[in-house]
């Protein structure tokens, strides 16, 4: 019987291959190649990095004012003392007096004279050779040593089978076609030079990542993706979906005087804008076609979205097909369940509700009329992706906010709906735009929709900064505004107290405003209400019952009051770009001129002071969007966190954006003209992260 063997610290942190050792590329060096005489170091300066050497002549340790280790060194110019703070036996063992150390660390004053705390120090001969190359310092977990990295890289790019896994087979014509200046090295060359940079190597090229080397390796990360999307692309338009093209007279269902599509916009209170009816049209067109839609709609908050899923559901039920929407907060699934039941129960559709909050009998009432075929529309939360929901025949999944989801759970439904022979029509939806590179990147598979005009009537929304010194103004300013018969939010960032950020919380300002406004009922809504508690306060608003609503961010998506025209965030500082853009949409929405008023708690940091500066002064999505992604970078933005892995390591899409061209240029060439050679660069680059690029 073998016993299995348990996985090194290294294997954990995924570094179990010579090619996963080659490609944990540097985060940033040291230089090592320099040696100073203790008196050199010591006049380069304060908090100037030096390497020296010495004899320890002295090891002590000294308990005030606290626990340290005290080692003295000397060369033949100069004495200089190492302090340690925290420090083990072994250490003072490596530290004993006679034994000559290699020490480096910033050199600064200390009350014995010259000090270095905490040096990084080794135990070496006097005349011990230096390094010809800067020393790479390698991202690491807790309990790696950058040795046992360096060792084990060292050892991979020595390693035979790694010369293979590197070795060029890009042609060089395409290369040269492509790249007509380019100074790069081959892949094999670029990596070693990245982990083992000459003495004289441009640090400051290789810290930003802009060196040739760093060149190199972003291009062929960046190709392997755009291959990966293009092909998913392709493979897509392979499968058979059910086509739903519009209903004629002759065709429709004889038991129906009218399609539900043509009903539907009958009894639309609005006319569809240009922006919504250009992109009904493109959605229109995928839904006709004979494999599944795989589209984006983006439009700012307000743009009209709903209608447009609305419209792509029913012409999927003229067909006799199911259509689900998904949404990932009950608050925002509910929203659309009224929404839907408002437009089509009227139309005789039959409409079932799926969430985790539902009792064991509902639920189970839901899953049957879903399997059956009873229920043509159904919307819910991801409830709808459990294992125990069963489609009869779904046509259309309508996935709302799409990037909340993580790339697993999108990967899932799609799995998850059809049969073998038929895959559902995808139409993802968001109210975050997506900026131009994220989109080139990351969508290059997805088809992107954009409603760019809000709809008649909406007003812009007046955004005002304010202090938390001025609250008592702010609230004097809010009577007046309620005195008039409009509605207003007051949104806090959390629940209960926190002795961590001492922030004003969503009770505590109910119960002040409350107190502050005695002629007016103010209601209380946060993520950890019950869901009926939560539905009747939010219904309580709607009807004007409840005249200033208190709210954590659930109110971000979905809620639709019109005459709630003021909106005040509390601590505006601790919100996102994303989030304050959500929320400030939920005010604008009727025909009374909408105010937000950002409030924030001093002192401000540069990027908050930043963030509200731009809120400020623009409610374009788009440049939001790009804000947001220089802040977060594009796994937050994409959900791409949730799903645990990393989709692209070493690129940064605002500064390497002009090679994302490059590589979808070379994707389309490769595919075209060298389609042996993809599958050898997809394995090379991505191995099984491929599968989660097709989501």
């Amino acid at each position: 019987m073998t016993t299995k063997q348990a996985p090194s610290t290294l294997q954990k942190m995924g570094l179990d291959s010579p090619m996963a050792l080659a490609l944990h590329l540097p985060s940033r060096y040291e230089d090592e190649t320099e040696l100073l005489t203790i008196e050199e170091a010591i006049a380069q300066g304060r908090f100037a990095s030096a390497q020296t050497q010495g004899v320890v002549i002295r090891n002590q340790v000294l308990f005030r004012p606290r626990r340290q280790m005290i080692v003295t060194i000397e060369d033949e110019t100069e004495t200089l003392n190492l302090r340690f703070l925290n420090f083990y036996p072994s250490q003072q063992k490596q530290m004993a007096v006679g034994v000559h150390v290699r020490v480096r660390g910033e050199v600064r004053d200390g009350f014995q004279g010259s000090e270095m705390v905490h040096p990084n120090v080794r135990a070496v001969a006097p005349d011990a050779p230096l390094p010809n190359s800067l020393t790479p310092v390698y991202p690491a977990s807790v309990g790696v040593s950058q040795t046992v990295i360096r060792k084990a890289v060292t050892q991979a790019l020595r390693d035979p089978s790694l010369q293979e896994s590197l070795a060029e087979f890009l042609p060089k014509k395409l290369m040269a076609e492509l790249l007509p200046s380019n100074d790069w090295p081959s892949l094999q060359s670029a990596i070693t030079y990245l982990h083992q940079p000459p003495a004289d190597a441009n640090t400051q090229s290789l810290l930003e990542r802009t060196h040739p080397a760093w060149r190199r390796v972003q291009f062929e990360e960046l190709l392997a993706q755009q291959i990966s999307l293009k092909r998913a692309h392709a493979i897509r338009r392979e499968r058979n979906a059910p086509s739903f093209a519009k209903v004629q007279e002759e065709g429709k269902d004889k038991t129906r005087e009218q399609s539900f599509e043509e009903s539907l916009l009958k009894v639309l209170p609005f006319k569809l804008t240009n922006a919504q009816d250009r992109v009904w049209s493109e959605i229109s067109r995928d839904l006709s076609k004979s494999f599944p839609m795989n589209r984006l709609l983006q439009g700012d908050v307000g743009s009209g979205k709903t209608v447009v899923a609305a419209l792509s559901a029913a012409r999927v039920m003229d067909h006799g097909y199911q259509a689900a929407i998904m949404a990932p907060t009950e608050i925002l699934a509910e929203q659309h369940y009224l929404k839907m039941k408002e437009w089509f129960e009227p139309l005789g559709v039959k409409i079932a509700w799926l969430s985790g909050s539902l009792k064991a009998k509902e639920k189970r009432l839901a899953q049957e009329v879903i399997e059956n075929g009873q229920a043509q529309l159904i919307i819910g939360t991801h409830a709808l992706i459990q294992e125990s929901v069963s489609f009869a025949k779904l046509g259309l999944a309508v996935i709302d906010e799409q990037h909340r989801f993580g790339v697993r759970q999108r990967l899932e439904i799609q799995q998850r709906v059809g049969s073998e022979l038929f895959y559902c029509h995808q139409l993802m939806m968001s109210a975050t735009p997506i900026p131009r590179t994220l989109a080139m990147t990351y969508y290059a598979d997805l088809d992107v929709s954009v409603i760019d005009e809000l709809p008649p009537g909406r007003k812009p929304i007046a955004t005002k900064v304010v202090k938390a010194s001025r609250r008592d103004e702010v609230i004097g300013g809010l009577q007046s505004w309620l005195s008039k018969g409009l509605q207003a939010y007051w949104v806090c960032p959390l629940i209960e107290e926190s002795e961590a950020l001492q922030l004003q919380t969503a009770t505590e300002s109910f119960e002040q405003l409350t107190q502050a406004l005695p002629d007016f009922k103010v209601g209380l809504v946060h993520g950890r209400l019950k869901a009926e508690e939560k539905a009747a306060v939010m219904a309580a608003f709607k009807a004007n019952e409840i005249q200033l609503l208190v709210a954590t961010t659930v109110i971000e998506v979905g809620v639709d009051v019109p005459n709630a025209a003021l909106m005040v965030i509390e601590h505006a500082e601790r919100f996102g770009y994303a989030q304050i853009h959500q929320l400030r949409g939920r005010v604008g929405r009727g025909a009374v001129d909408s105010v937000c008023i950002l409030m924030y708690a001093e002192p401000l940091s540069m990027a908050a002071k930043e963030r509200l500066q731009t809120l400020r002064e623009t409610s374009d999505g788009f440049v939001i969007a790009e804000r947001d992604l220089s802040l977060r970078g594009p796994g937050e933005l994409l959900g791409a966190k949730q799903s645990g892995d990393a989709m692209l390591r070493f690129v940064d899409l605002q500064r390497d954006a002009w090679l994302i061209e490059l590589a979808q240029q070379a994707a389309d060439r490769l595919l075209a003209e060298h389609a042996d050679l993809v599958e050898r660069h997809l394995e090379r680059w991505l191995g099984s992260r491929a599968e989660f690029l097709k989501a």
